[in-house]
């Protein structure tokens, strides 16, 4: 099977725990991705809530550097534009897009969007739970918007090619990116609130707005966010999410943001070698292979191609 994950913390875990991105005790362990070919994997430098100003940057820089250490003498590809997604669909090979959760990183200063360019990042969520200089995220009380600063970033970051992601966002802040964004935008690893009641997930307007714009929403793997009783949340609670979202129009949506390495997991699934048993779990729900296809790999890859 192929697999384009939208999200993943385990360049968070691999450098906070000086550890690897091989390490088999992780949701995502390099080691464990065999069956999985072509495969192309987003790994966010997540920016906590305690990270801010320099402390941002300097945690970024560092997640970088690790990055960069783990993928010497390796075969994994580090995705940096169209062409390059593109050779690893062509020779069935692995790579990884650099991504940001949370515009804390910027440190408020707009020329650090350009930093991230500089070192590959293609994707950023603009907060995370908490309050940046961007705005609020969707942990704060009676959230607000954008700040001045905020709709300054995403501006920046639509001229350089860094896809605006709203998952994490209040929702005054997400409608605040539809209104101002040029661009398509994603929710990188977000789910329905129609069947989950969760703050963190989508509304059908949400959907749709993320739909007309061209965007993409990745399933998410959280089981707080896949079933009301969490602990009871399975494998097969992410197809009744997606079911949802194809109701409403969401073929060329709908794509995968597992979150592996950063939420609890549904009981009956592992990890990333769980990934082909919910790829054939689809296809048994009678869809055909080439929707499942776009879902696994073809809709992220031909998004990320374009905006590369």
């Amino acid at each position: 099977m192929q697999l384009f994950d939208l999200h993943c913390d385990t360049l968070y875990r691999a450098y906070t725990e000086k550890s690897t991105l091989f390490n088999d005790s992780f949701h995502i362990s390099f080691n464990k991705t065999g069956e999985i070919s072509p495969y192309i994997q987003c790994l966010a430098i997540w920016i906590t809530d305690e990270y801010r100003g320099e402390s941002a940057e300097k945690f970024f820089l560092g997640c970088v550097n690790k990055l960069e250490e783990q993928l010497e003498n390796t075969d994994i590809k580090w995705c940096r534009n169209g062409d390059d997604i593109r050779e690893i669909q062509s020779k069935k090979q692995k790579g990884i897009i650099l991504t940001v959760e949370s515009g804390a990183v910027l440190n408020g200063k707009i020329e650090n969007i350009s930093m991230l360019k500089k070192y590959g990042v293609k994707m950023m969520t603009l907060t995370w739970n908490g309050t940046n200089e961007l705005g609020d995220g969707i942990g704060v009380e009676n959230g607000g918007g954008l700040t001045d600063f905020g709709r300054k970033a995403v501006r920046e970051m639509e001229k350089n090619n860094i896809i605006v992601d709203i998952s994490h966002a209040s929702e005054r802040l997400f409608y605040d990116v539809a209104e101002i964004s040029e661009k398509p935008f994603c929710a990188s690893h977000s789910d329905s609130k129609k069947i989950t009641p969760h703050k963190r997930n989508l509304t059908d307007e949400q959907f749709e707005i993320i739909k007309n714009s061209g965007g993409l929403v990745g399933l998410n793997f959280c089981r707080d966010f896949l079933n009301k009783r969490a602990t009871n949340a399975e494998m097969y609670d992410i197809i009744r999410h997606a079911e949802h979202f194809l109701s409403l129009g969401g073929e060329k949506t709908l794509a995968i943001g597992g979150d592996f390495d950063g939420a609890d997991i549904p009981h009956d699934m592992n990890g990333i070698e769980s990934m082909p048993n919910l790829y054939e779990l689809f296809l048994k729900q009678n869809y055909s292979q080439s929707l499942v296809d776009d879902i696994f790999f073809n809709n992220a890859a031909d998004f990320f191609s374009k905006q590369a």
